[in-house]
């Protein structure tokens, strides 16, 4: 008889729980019984349409990050065995057992991580790690501004920020109860861009001169004023769209200023290239991981039938920090 699991589907129908067969792994894949999955902005994007390559249907399983259980190893797995703990990403996590690329998977201790932080701490990590590092450039002592950062993975990257030893950090928010909460992560100048001026505060902070890189969560509206915010031949690392997709470009500024305006995403990456972020960012990070300087701040976590729910929450931005899956 052929096994069933329950799983997070998208489809004609909007969002649903169905039975589907177990998947079997293939070459170089494991599978996972599923402790806990991450809720990410992309998931909630995927429910509203934009699917960054992938197709719906009423097959297509949610969800990009979890954790849980090795269960089975397909051919050519020597990395793994079966009862390890995994880390993984990929995508159809949201279910009772998932398949996972066993490359792209870390093997945890669960005295070192709960299954909520396991969910998804490597998936944020990386992202930030790839936005100010790779991509920002970043060197020691420079200022560093996280615009949106009372999401998970913008508090992630205060923590990676303070981590490595920036100078300055600078945190917003449009809640003035989440931006009271910033400095717990690293935030040492809070930036409350629902007031008009938000710039002139973080012109203050930077003696005029403005971050050396920015990480914008937002976009929308606030792109002329993320440039003028950012010092000249500074940085402006796009991977949110928190505010809007669209917006006004004033390309003289963007000239005049010099500024490297860089946006990025793994969703378009091939799997060789999303290895490399993933290499990078644990050589550099792994240890203030484990040593408790870089974690999840989770707000809550829901059953899996309870998927629809946790993405309301973010859709409406009721949440600090991560929303969580967890199944038994």
């Amino acid at each position: 008889m052929e096994k069933t699991i329950k799983a997070v589907t998208l489809g004609n129908n909007g969002i649903e729980i169905k039975n589907l067969p177990e998947p079997i792994p293939g070459n170089q894949q494991i599978l996972v019984k599923v402790k806990s999955c991450g809720i990410n902005r992309s998931d909630l994007l995927e429910t509203q349409g934009q699917f960054f390559g992938h197709t719906s249907g009423d097959t297509k399983i949610i969800g990009g990050e979890f954790a849980g259980e090795v269960v089975q190893l397909g051919e050519g797995v020597d990395n793994l065995k079966i009862g390890d703990n995994v880390m993984c990403r990929g995508g159809s996590g949201w279910a009772e057992y998932a398949l996972a690329n066993s490359k792209r998977s870390i093997k945890f201790n669960l005295h070192n991580f709960s299954w909520e932080q396991a969910a998804s701490i490597q998936g944020n990590m990386q992202t930030m790690h790839d936005a100010i590092v790779t991509n920002g450039n970043f060197v020691v002592g420079q200022s560093v501004f996280i615009q949106g950062a009372s999401s998970g993975v913008g508090l992630i990257g205060l923590q990676i920020a303070r981590a490595l030893g920036a100078g300055k950090i600078l945190g917003s928010s449009t809640n003035k109860s989440k931006l009271s909460k910033l400095s717990n992560y690293g935030a040492d100048v809070l930036i409350n861009t629902s007031n008009e001026d938000w710039l002139d505060d973080v012109l203050k902070a930077t003696n005029g001169e403005g971050v050396d890189i920015l990480i914008d969560m937002l976009s929308g509206d606030y792109v002329n004023k993320n440039m003028k915010a950012t010092k000249i031949n500074g940085y402006l690392i796009n991977i949110g769209r928190l505010a809007g997709m669209n917006g006004p470009f004033d390309y003289d500024l963007h000239a005049k200023r010099r500024l490297h305006y860089v946006g990025t995403t793994g969703r378009t990456r091939s799997v060789a290239e999303n290895f490399e972020v993933a290499k990078v960012a644990n050589d550099d990070l792994w240890e203030h991981v484990i040593n408790g300087k870089i974690r999840h701040v989770i707000f809550k976590s829901f059953p899996l039938t309870e998927a629809k729910e946790a993405l309301n929450i973010m859709n409406n931005n009721k949440h600090f920090g991560k929303l969580i899956l967890l199944i038994n």
